[in-house]
């Protein structure tokens, strides 16, 4: 019984990690900040508000590195998260 309860554990923990990494990305050009704040490992609710803002006043973001324009954001966070930031333009810009 213990045996059966400890693997089906393990596999618990094993599928949601598969979950988490089989994450779409997130496009940070049209995202919202709860959408970055969930998506973004290290990036809180008021990075994602400042991510937001600079898009808002600076236009879409051209290249993901452009991120570190972004008070708060610095390459390290960048890198860490460059698997699960899309790059696309939004509709009509």
């Amino acid at each position: 019984m213990i045996n059966k309860t400890i693997a089906a554990l393990f596999l618990a923990i094993a599928l949601a990690g598969f979950a988490i990494a089989e994450q779409a990305p997130v496009n940070i050009n049209s995202a919202t900040a709860e959408e970055l704040a969930e998506a973004l490992t290290g990036v809180g609710h008021a990075r994602a508000e400042a991510i937001v803002a600079y898009r808002e006043e600076n236009g879409p973001f051209g290249h993901i590195d452009e991120l570190v324009n972004v008070s708060g954001i610095g390459l390290a966070t960048v890198d860490r998260n460059r698997d699960r930031i899309a790059l696309e333009e939004t509709a009509g810009e």
